[in-house]
């Protein structure tokens, strides 16, 4: 199996392109697992600033008909040709996908370095795909080492200490342009009960503010204010609400956006200054409604410019965890790549030697000389799979594996069957002990001869 991951973010293209990409961005995993065979896994990661899908693929040879199948199903729902689809995306393949998503749960890749909520967000990823039947083991076991790693980075650097987001940023910026940077004075209207709604109603808690009224325009207010605070307000509450307001956040990315001629006519007659932050990545307001007056604009790309830059030490420690953990990780995917061609050569070690203890057993029966000569032969059986078992880890770990399944097929006629594996990350298949000994052997007559395979009888 080979991992493989499309990435499209603030990094190497603009966020417009972004939210154009994520359009239907649920549905990518089982629609791609459902029309093409070169992808047996997915895993989508659609955040404000990122959108990314990680991929299985059964082989090397099959990576580039999985990103193909990838690109043309991200095209079928966002209506972007294919060519435009796939220039948008940087694709990563081997070590680099498990680096790449390290530093993204870990932060390092953020427009606010060290964020905390995208570690959160890939969580959700994989339990969301894991939901829908569409983790591969493989890709169970990336995400997996990714929120391991992501805790390694804020445990031990202090990126974890400084507790940077982009809502927190966001609100810094707010504070700033205010003429009055107290929150616990201010009115705020929410757009939005997601992800991103929660961290917002956090981070205006924990700055004081009370005030705050949450607009849904699906209906999830009243089920969103329950648990967190504020106030729901429907549709027609909602200009009311927004003529009283001293901030509004918009963080749904609804088709519903505000534009600035909405905005101007309810706020006709307001004297005072509206700041708007728009954390959303398709826009919940029309760009526009920065050029008003009284009205300052707050969106992504402000929050990218105005990011604080961390000390140069924590992320450089930071980036030795990530590669790292990186590396560990694509050592532990070889070795398991390797587990089916020890399987292969256990299984045919034990074949040859059951096929010689039958001759021993026709020849002596259940005798003393034939247990003393069974239990010789898996000794030696033992001492003979050593080398070669430690040498498959070995191989593994410098990527060599198809050296040691080519001189099982050149040697012994080994042909190496890949394992199936569960979504669960587990084999379905686990290694049997070298030579592992029977409980004993059937005779044609029903009677079962005991063996001690681990002290041969002695006779008198």
């Amino acid at each position: 199996m080979v991992l493989l991951s499309l990435v499209a973010t603030h990094s190497n293209v603009d966020l417009e392109t972004v939210a154009r990409l994520s359009v239907g961005a649920p549905q990518v995993p089982a629609a791609v697992l459902a029309d093409d065979r070169a992808v047996s896994g997915a895993v989508v990661l659609a955040t404000c600033n990122r959108f990314e899908i990680y991929a299985e693929a059964p082989s090397e040879d099959d990576v580039e008909a999985a990103r193909s199948a990838i690109v043309s199903t991200i095209s079928e729902y966002s209506g972007i040709p294919e060519q435009s689809v796939s220039a948008s995306f940087e694709t990563h393949t081997g070590q680099d996908v498990a680096e790449h998503l390290f530093a993204v749960g870990a932060g390092l890749d953020s427009a606010v370095i060290g964020e905390r909520e995208i570690a959160g967000q890939v969580r959700r990823a994989l339990i969301d795909a894991q939901g829908s039947g569409a983790a591969s083991g493989g890709l169970v076991r990336l995400f997996q080492a990714a929120s391991r790693t992501a805790k390694d980075v804020g445990a031990q650097t202090a990126l974890g200490s400084r507790g940077r987001s982009i809502v927190s940023v966001a609100l810094e910026l707010a504070g700033d342009i205010s003429a009055d940077a107290d929150w616990s004075r201010k009115t705020v209207v929410l757009f939005g009960t997601g992800a991103y709604a929660g961290a917002t109603m956090a981070a205006l808690k924990d700055r004081g503010c009370t005030d705050i009224s949450v607009f849904s325009s699906s209906g999830r207010a009243e089920a969103f204010v329950a648990t967190r605070g504020g106030t729901a307000v429907t549709a027609t509450d909602l200009p009311g609400a927004m003529r009283r307001a001293d901030v509004v956040i918009g963080c749904s990315g609804s088709d519903a956006r505000i534009d600035a001629a909405d905005l101007q006519r309810i706020r006709e007659g307001v004297d005072r200054p509206l700041v708007v932050i728009d954390l959303a990545l398709s826009h919940d307001f029309d760009p526009a409604v920065g050029m008003l007056d009284d009205v300052e604009l707050i969106t992504l790309e402000s929050v990218r410019a105005a990011a604080p830059e961390e000390q140069a030490d924590a992320l450089c420690q930071a980036g030795d965890l990530v590669r790292d953990a990186a590396r560990t990780f694509e050592e532990q995917q070889a070795t398991r790549a390797m587990n089916a061609a020890i399987v292969a050569l256990r299984q045919h070690t034990q074949a040859v030697l059951d096929s010689e203890m039958e001759r021993v057993r026709a020849q002596h029966g259940c005798t003393a000389a034939a247990e003393e000569v069974e239990f010789a032969l898996r000794r030696m059986v033992r001492q003979l799979l050593h080398v070669p078992t430690v040498r498959a880890r070995e191989l593994a770990a410098e990527g060599r594996q198809d050296e040691y399944t080519a001189a099982l097929e050149a040697l012994y006629g080994i042909e190496v069957a890949p394992t199936a594996e569960k979504a669960t990350g587990t084999s379905d298949a686990a290694l049997p002990p070298a030579a592992a000994p029977h409980a004993g052997h059937v005779h044609a007559d029903g009677a079962v001869c005991p063996v001690d395979h681990e002290r041969p009888a002695r006779t008198a």
